[in-house]
């Protein structure tokens, strides 16, 4: 059955993704300095693309493929993106981004520009530094301390490490012939074993272990008689020689990581020949600190960067799917109270939930009316509407949004705060997939039964907004943050959500579903208990879609 659901699935990317061609070539990844194999890659307009899934499946993330929509969701731990051809516009954790150029789709595939997997959130979302040169993806760990280069000299030997960070480290020498530097909260650029082979060091061997320790190891040279660990003109240097000298650094050809600064020599030194303890050395607290800005994808990359591509013309003939009609001048918006009639919602003390979302609804129409919008309800009255009507009632009015307000509630008496939902079939978090199973229950209320065509039809058409889903939820959010008086928690960097909810399946149109607070909460109850808060927070959404219609050019 998976098979078939995969070709199916090529079919329609095949049919709907159709495209002119180009030359095929391949882009290569580089992982910790080895070769992880390749991707499949066209040019064009002076940008190299890349396979979309296949690319995000190497660097490990969850990939969907929307063909009807012509869209991809990446996700990985608390992120998502959302990308559409033939735009550049990509949505980020409900925030809009610019690409340099516009997805294409080619051969059935998703193609899209490099410059995705350079940007900053992705390169946080994967926990790697990301940069592209040469025609390859270079991939090193998030490091902030990385070796630089070895330098021979007649009278010594030095190891020389770039740092992003003030180190701590212990040095110890269990022998003659041994010593190992032990850095405290560090992360290696990559492990690495060279011999060096000179009369002052024979091999060094550094690798990260565990709880972000990494331990340098060298095996000195027959002549090595001192050998000392420390900064100089801003590098950390491990150097070995016949006599105690202070090390003298050559000019490095390519830095790993380039301080802003450069601190004065200071420096531990050891005579081999002494019978001495293992030393410490900690980094003290007035010693200047290694200043330095974190690599930007593209720091590791000496070569010159790609020429700035040529503005891509627009291709009216793949419009995006919710552009703005110009055959009405007013947007549609369908706003939905939650539950109603003999389905109440959550329920704590004498307050249901459905008197609330019915409230802040009629408050939210009113405004949405008077600032021109041309607005429907689900219910507006103490009336049971089974949640398949709400999008058939949705689809009927030809409605431009679908608004569903709702109220939450947990086992967790401690949770609280605002929270906006877009649907899609996995949910941001176990948290999520509770909420959309709670908001789910109210199918129980149901006396319709479905067939396996109405729910594969319903299943397809979620797919067709979840871009501009995403990008009204973000909006709202923004707007209710903003909004004084409401005095309910909004996290910035996770109220944004999304999860299976039955209510949104099916409506054609860019769809949210609005948790204002949660019942179960003492806070957030007593807060929401209050008709002026109500209000505040039915103005807050009005803000959220204005200004999403204004963006959108629906108003001025």
């Amino acid at each position: 059955m998976k098979r078939l659901g995969r070709i199916f699935l090529s079919g329609l990317l095949c049919v709907a993704f159709s495209a002119a061609g180009y030359a095929a070539e391949k882009v290569d990844f580089i992982v910790s300095g080895r070769d992880k194999g390749s991707v499949s890659a066209v040019q064009e307009g002076g940008v190299t693309y890349v396979d979309l899934q296949k690319t995000a499946r190497k660097f490990g993330t969850g990939v969907e493929l929307f063909a009807q929509s012509k869209q991809a969701k990446i996700s990985a731990k608390g992120f998502y993106a959302i990308l559409t051809a033939p735009l550049d516009e990509i949505i980020i954790n409900a925030q809009s981004k610019t690409l340099p150029a516009p997805v294409r789709i080619e051969g059935g595939k998703m193609m899209v520009p490099t410059a995705f997997f350079l940007l900053p959130e992705f390169q946080e979302a994967v926990d790697r530094y990301v940069s592209f040169k040469d025609g390859a993806f270079y991939v090193e760990r998030r490091f902030n301390l990385a070796f630089a280069d070895t330098q021979k000299n007649a009278q010594d030997t030095l190891l020389v490490f770039d740092s992003l960070k003030r180190l701590s480290y212990q040095t110890e020498q269990p022998n003659k012939h041994t010593v190992n530097v032990t850095f405290q909260n560090v992360v290696l650029k990559r492990d690495l074993h060279q011999r060096v082979k000179t009369d002052f060091i024979s091999s060094m061997d550094v690798r990260q272990g565990r709880d972000n320790t990494a331990v340098l190891k060298v095996i000195l040279g027959k002549n090595a008689r001192d050998w000392s660990f420390g900064e100089t003109d801003g590098k950390w240097v491990f150097r070995a020689g016949a006599q105690k000298a202070a090390p003298v650094l050559a000019a490095a050809p390519s830095p790993v990581i380039q301080p802003e600064s450069a601190p004065q020599t200071r420096a531990e030194t050891h005579s081999v020949l002494g019978d001495e303890k293992p030393s410490v050395l900690m980094e003290a607290d007035n010693a200047p600190v290694l200043s330095a800005v974190a690599p930007k994808p593209t720091a590791v990359s000496s070569a010159k960067p790609e020429p700035a591509p040529k503005p891509a013309p627009v291709i009216k003939a793949e419009p995006n799917p919710v552009a703005v009609s110009s055959a009405r001048k007013k947007m549609r918006i369908m706003v939905d109270p939650g539950h109603g009639g003999k389905d109440p919602g959550a329920v704590r003390s004498r307050y249901r939930e459905k008197d609330w979302n019915l409230d802040v609804a009629k408050e939210l129409a009113r405004l949405l009316k008077k600032g021109g919008f041309e607005v429907q309800m689900t219910r507006d009255n103490d009336s049971f509407i089974a949640l398949s009507e709400r999008s058939k009632k949705s689809n009927k009015f030809k409605a431009d949004l679908f608004v569903s307000i709702h109220t939450n509630a947990s086992k967790n008496r401690n949770a609280n705060g605002f929270q906006v939902y877009f649907r899609s079939e996995k949910a941001t978090d176990k948290e999520a997939a509770e909420v959309a199973a709670l908001e789910n229950e109210a199918m129980q209320y149901e006396e319709v039964h479905y067939n396996f065509v109405d729910a594969l039809l319903q299943s397809l058409a979620k797919n067709e907004y979840i871009n501009e889903s995403s990008k009204l939820a973000g909006y709202v959010r923004n707007a209710v943050y903003k909004q004084p008086g409401i005095g309910i928690a909004v996290n910035r960097n996770n109220s944004v959500r999304q999860a299976n909810f039955y209510v949104l399946k099916g409506v054609n149109s860019p769809a949210i579903l609005v948790e204002m607070g949660y019942i179960s909460s003492n806070k957030d109850r007593g807060r929401l208990s209050n008709g002026t808060v109500r209000d505040r927070m039915a103005q807050g959404i009005y803000n959220g879609i204005r200004n999403y219609a204004k963006k959108e050019g629906w108003i001025e």
